[in-house]
């Protein structure tokens, strides 16, 4: 286990009252003062815990420590940006989690592929029946497992940039990164800054930690170095064979996974497994069965000969690329929503591949329309009941009805969940 330090000193100021601010919040109220403050109002259940609503949180620096920062506020908020000029000390509660638990650590992160591999992690670590829990940017909070487990388990949790760049000393006894593509300009700026975010799952790691990254990536700290993908890494794909340091693993057309990016994904989580102790015979178990995630190229339903796939977790270009091309012909593409930065002209070559038409709905069918320009059939769909009703209108026997937004899901929805689940409810009533 690599020692952990000791946490920042209280009272602390908890920024954010979402899912992950809420966890923190309760995860430190065993360890000094807390006190809880939101922009908003949302409806939270912290009892015994100071809160402030609607309110910035500034005139509140004065009786903090220290600063939590939820993932989801940038450090330009007025009350981080003011904390950071007084030198008070900002982080987040992913970096304190980690701090608190005693088990050993698994963090992935990337671009794409993070909740895929986590959870494909936690099938491999049941496959060879050991204690794991499994922590991510949706569902659970890493912070909620603090004190709940035996100290024997192994947790794999999901790390965003958004959570990184708050982290310091966070050292996870094995840290994987999946891709750095471009995502999230309107929070980072640029992709130097936000790839910079990422490797900052590196920095910290001592000598016996492992380090899992495709052979291109130049990481920091000093982890064993265990790498993923093409014909060469220490987990590679040959002739239609996954291999481990040479030895044959499985054949890529066992595993249960659709999708050229998911044979990424699950080399990624192989050598992870493989490189920090797992049987062999539990990671092959686990790539035969294990079919995936909730809104990643879920087939949610088959009505009239068309397959209806919620690929509402493609919140960007490269991610809606994969869902795209995980279909030979005939996809009916549902796309658009809240913008992130940036443009969509990399969904062109896809689209002109494998799609028949595309539905553009949100705030982003503008840029949509523009960059999509001369390649399929383009629908402004406007909504995302219209868009399906559209699509189900047009599409035939051994069509595709796709929803890959490759876009955020503000502007009509809570998160991607919220989009995806009516995706499903609009499936459901085609029936």
């Amino acid at each position: 286990m690599i020692a952990r330090p000791p946490l920042p000193p209280a009272p602390f100021l908890v920024v954010g009252l979402a899912r992950s601010g809420v966890a923190a919040a309760r995860m430190l109220a065993a360890h000094g003062e807390v006190i809880g403050v939101d922009s908003g109002r949302p409806e939270v259940d912290l009892p015994g815990i100071e809160l402030h609503l609607g309110v910035s949180g500034v005139d509140l620096l004065d009786r903090a420590a220290t600063v939590v920062k939820s993932p989801g506020v940038p450090r330009e908020a007025p009350v981080v940006a003011a904390a950071l000029e007084r030198g008070i000390e900002v982080t987040g509660e992913l970096e304190l989690a980690w701090r608190l638990l005693p088990n050993r650590v698994l963090a992935v992160t990337g671009t794409n592929g993070k909740t895929t591999t986590v959870e494909l992690l936690g099938a491999i670590h049941r496959a060879a029946e050991i204690d794991v829990a499994v922590a991510g940017n949706v569902g659970t909070a890493l912070g909620s497992l603090v004190g709940e487990l035996d100290g024997a388990a192994t947790v794999v949790c999901e790390a965003s940039s958004f959570q990184l760049e708050d982290a310091s000393e966070l050292a996870p006894e094995c840290a994987v990164l999946l891709n750095v593509q471009e995502d999230h300009f309107d929070r980072h700026g640029n992709l130097d800054r936000y790839r910079d975010a990422k490797l900052r799952i590196f920095r910290r790691q001592p000598a016996d930690a492992v380090a899992v990254a495709p052979p291109q990536f130049d990481l920091p700290g000093r982890g064993r170095r265990v790498t993923f993908g093409g014909h060469a890494g220490d987990l590679a794909q040959r002739g239609g064979e996954l291999l481990w340091r040479g030895e044959p693993l499985i054949a890529v057309s066992e595993l249960r996974l659709r999708g050229a990016h998911n044979v990424e994904n699950a080399m990624a989580a192989a050598a992870a497994a493989l490189a920090t102790g797992v049987p062999v015979a539990a990671v092959v178990k686990a790539l035969r069965t294990f079919a995936g995630v909730e809104h990643r190229l879920e087939e949610v339903g088959r009505h009239r000969g068309v397959l209806y796939v919620n690929d509402s977790k493609a919140t960007n270009v490269a991610s809606a690329t994969r869902g795209i091309e995980a279909f030979e012909a005939g996809v009916h593409v549902i796309l658009g929503g809240s913008l992130k930065g940036g443009g969509f002209a990399g969904l062109r070559e896809a689209v002109v591949a494998r799609c028949e038409a595309a539905y553009l709905i949100g705030e982003a069918a503008d840029l949509l329309e523009a960059d999509l320009q001369g390649t399929v059939a383009l629908h402004r769909s406007g909504t995302l009941d219209q868009a399906v009703a559209e699509a189900s209108s047009s599409a035939s026997p051994g069509d595709v009805v796709l929803l890959s937004p490759a876009c955020a899901s503000w502007d009509a929805f809570r998160d991607y969940e919220h989009r995806g689940e009516r995706f499903r409810q609009l499936v459901s009533a085609e029936g």
